[in-house]
């Protein structure tokens, strides 16, 4: 078995005998809200009945966050989970992919059969599609996959350029695909979403998830929002029923009450990732500038086997098209445990 995303926390434990510091997944550091712990009991009150399949009252509260009419809303098993819906649903002949970029888009559209045009990010613009996508975004091409940031860049596409894509691809007749899911751990993450153009773009689905930012990775829980009904439709007949556990429905309506705790966490990453970037600056690493709650970084002296045997597990980038084995993400955690994760690559890179 081979893992294509990070996270692999058992084949960690199986191999070092030990839990790993794990920086190789993008989740809040701050574990798991207290309120939705307490909804997860809660809920197993419930456990003996099937869980709502539509999700009613989990999508009502999303609907009101983000002031859209509840029909606009499908939930599902995580973002990932959505991904094969939406792909199994629309079919697509041809579909525009960006590379490096989240995994599971190519492997949803390979399962369906789907051709796939690449659209390489260039390192010397931090991964930062240029105008030069506009052009690939052609007729023919049935669906684009964006991740807004990217995964595993961190970097924001500029929001006249993502206007711009969403417009040609409605010229072109392609349905765009924006993966939001980290969308929330930036300053201002309204002005990297393209949730405010719903109304006006049946072309436009915009997949988000709990799973990062309340640490709900272990819960399953993502959605997707489209002005287009008919496709949410498709995408809810595209798989098994009640894809979302009640444990997960009642996880995920504590966690829309976090405020604070979102609060905590947007500015932990605020001080943190500079910092943490500055540190792997410092020892000589080339780092991506991105603004997510994670770090790409380059490092020519191997670091998975060493930092694993200090405890540490990090995510290895050579899976990620365009990228090499000498490419490396970690997630930006609490002080302490990235000041543990800098000095341990200085370990390496010293004494090796």
């Amino acid at each position: 078995m081979r893992m294509v995303h990070g996270g692999d926390w058992a084949g960690f434990e199986e191999k070092y005998g030990r839990t790993p510091l794990d920086f190789s997944v993008n989740i809040s550091p701050l574990g798991i809200p207290d309120g939705v712990r307490r909804a997860i009991v809660e809920g197993a009150e419930g456990a003996d009945r099937y869980p709502d399949p539509f999700c009613r009252a989990l999508r009502e509260k999303i609907a009101r966050k983000h002031r859209l009419p509840a029909e606009w809303i499908l939930c599902g098993n995580g973002a990932a989970g959505l991904i094969f819906r939406a792909v199994l649903a629309c079919r697509p002949r041809r579909t525009l992919l960006t590379a490096p970029a989240f995994g599971e888009y190519e492997a949803a559209l390979r399962a369906a059969g789907c051709s796939v045009v690449w659209y390489s990010l260039r390192r010397e613009r931090d991964f930062i599609p240029d105008r030069g996508i506009l052009e690939a975004i052609r007729p023919g091409v049935d669906m684009v996959f964006l991740c807004q940031p990217n995964n595993p860049a961190g970097t924001v596409i500029p929001r006249s350029l993502l206007l711009q894509i969403l417009e040609r691809c409605r010229d072109a007749g392609a349905l765009l695909v924006c993966d939001e899911c980290f969308c929330d751990f930036l300053d201002e993450p309204e002005a990297c979403s393209l949730v405010e153009k719903l109304p006006e773009a049946k072309n436009l689905l915009i997949l988000k998830s709990f799973t990062k930012l309340y640490a709900m990775a272990g819960v399953r829980l993502g959605y997707c929002l489209s002005s287009d009904p008919a496709l949410l439709k498709a995408m809810e007949a595209s798989g098994p029923p009640w894809a979302v556990s009640s444990l997960a429905q009642a996880a995920g309506m504590a966690a829309l009450k976090e405020t604070d705790y979102v609060r905590k966490v947007r500015a932990l990453i605020r001080t943190e990732r500079p910092w943490m970037a500055a540190r792997l600056e410092e020892l000589g690493l080339g780092v991506c500038p991105g603004q997510a709650n994670y770090l790409l970084f380059r490092c020519s002296v191997p670091l998975a086997r060493p930092l694993g045997e200090k405890g540490i597990l990090i995510r290895e980038c050579g899976s990620y098209r365009s990228l090499d084995d000498t490419w490396y993400r970690a997630a930006v955690r609490t002080h302490d445990e990235n000041l543990r994760l800098i000095q341990s690559i200085g370990e390496v890179l010293t004494h090796g």
